[in-house]
This record gives C-alpha cells, sequence and structure tokens, in this order.
C-alpha cells in the first residue's frame, strides 16, 4: 500500500443502489426516410425513442462513498460518477444530483473524499445509498477516521481527499472537481456498478485491508480553497 499527500493544512474549507446517470431523451427530429440498417440487432432503437438511462445503464463504474464534513456533522453518498481527470496537477471529478446533501457539505467546506469500495463492502454501498438512512446513522455504523478535516472510511481499497476547484451544474446533477491534496491505496477488487446491480471483476476475490494509520507524506503544496 502506499500514501501519499500534497501538502494542504488541516482545518474547515472548503436512488437504490448507487446513483444512476439521468436525463431527459435526445430531442433528435424524425429519422430518415430511408435510413441505413443498423448492425446493433434487434435491441437497437431510434434515437427519439432512446432513453439515456438504459444507455448510461450499461456502462460499468466503480462504487464509491463522497464523504464531506459540515458544521452539523458528517456527510456521505454512494457514487458511482466518479472519474480521474488530470494527473498534472492531480484531479478528479465527481458528480452528485443536485439535491444531495453531500453536495450542499462539499460546496460549502471546500473539500471532500472519494472512498473506493472493495467487492465484499456491498452493504456499506447501500447503506450511503439508503434515503432513509440518516447522515449520523450511516457514520455510526461504518469505521472511519480524520484526513485533513475530512472523514475517510476504513478498510476501503483506497482513498482522496480533494479540495474542490469547480462546481459546475449541468441538468439535474452538478460536476465537481477536486484537487488531490491527500490520497492512499490498499490491495484489494473494487465493487462495481453495471446494468443497476452490483457486481465484480472474475478470478478469486482478495480482501482490502484495514487502514493502517500510515504518516501523512508531503510533497509539493497545493494552494487551499478559500
Amino acid at each position: 500500500m502506499r500514501q501519499v499527500t500534497v501538502g494542504a493544512t488541516p482545518g474547515e474549507h472548503a436512488a437504490a443502489g448507487p446513483p444512476q446517470g439521468s436525463a431527459a431523451p435526445g430531442d433528435a427530429g424524425p429519422p430518415e426516410k430511408e435510413a441505413a440498417p443498423s448492425d446493433t440487432g434487434p435491441s437497437s432503437v431510434t434515437a427519439p425513442e432512446l432513453d439515456c438511462r438504459a444507455f448510461y445503464a450499461r456502462m460499468a463504474g466503480g462504487v464509491t462513498v463522497v464523504t464531506a464534513q459540515g458544521p452539523a456533522g458528517p456527510a456521505g453518498s454512494t457514487v458511482s460518477a466518479v472519474t480521474s481527470l488530470s494527473a498534472d496537477p492531480p484531479l478528479l471529478l465527481i458528480c452528485l444530483g443536485n439535491a444531495s446533501r453531500t453536495l450542499a457539505v462539499v460546496e460549502a467546506s471546500g473539500r471532500f473524499a472519494v472512498n473506493l469500495l472493495a467487492e465484499s463492502q456491498r452493504a456499506r454501498a447501500d447503506l450511503f445509498a439508503d434515503p432513509a438512512v440518516g447522515a449520523a446513522e450511516r457514520f455510526a455504523a461504518t469505521g472511519h477516521r480524520r484526513e485533513l478535516a475530512v472523514p475517510v472510511l476504513a478498510d476501503t481499497l483506497g482513498w482522496a481527499v480533494c479540495l474542490v476547484e469547480d462546481v459546475r451544474r449541468y441538468g439535474d446533477h452538478s460536476l465537481v472537481v477536486g484537487r488531490i491534496a491527500a490520497a492512499h491505496t490498499a490491495v484489494g477488487r473494487p465493487l462495481l456498478w453495471h446494468d443497476r446491480a452490483f457486481a465484480s471483476l472474475g478470478g478469486a476475490p482478495v480482501a482490502a485491508p484495514a487502514l493502517d494509520g500510515a504518516p501523512v507524506v508531503a510533497t509539493r503544496p497545493v494552494r487551499e480553497s478559500s
């Protein structure tokens, strides 16, 4: 395992299952009178009939829990819309529903953590996705600690604490870009989300070890969000 930090000062700155992409179907015009035959098989549909959510469901993604710390306590949600954006500077991107309490806390605090779940942690993904379970109950049932004033979950495949660089609203979700200030990785296999269900990689599973409290290693400084 390894742990790195891009030096940031601790302090206060700032759907069942993982969220699925949703948007209005494309507003395409009528099909041409003599459209070319499709080679995608009988399940293909023309653009006006296409529900984009069916397309989104075919995208496989890793399952994460995004966490943040607010004045009223921690917040966290299960999220599958997470991706790397840049290595230099180290940026990643998450998408959160506009009505999400986690999004509100991320915007107010200016920082968040992405926690990568192992394939054995489906119950944790369900817990942080259940709208009937409050934030206090979610965190009371889950081992966690603070890194750079942000809660990170125990026994995961890794976590990254990020400082918010940008937030933009697109339709019913918001795109949040974060600059990685600290990161930790461990050995294991990821929990995946595909076709509206949990999935895992083939082969024998590998358990993810617990976070070990290793000291954070400082590297180059990162400007704190104001």
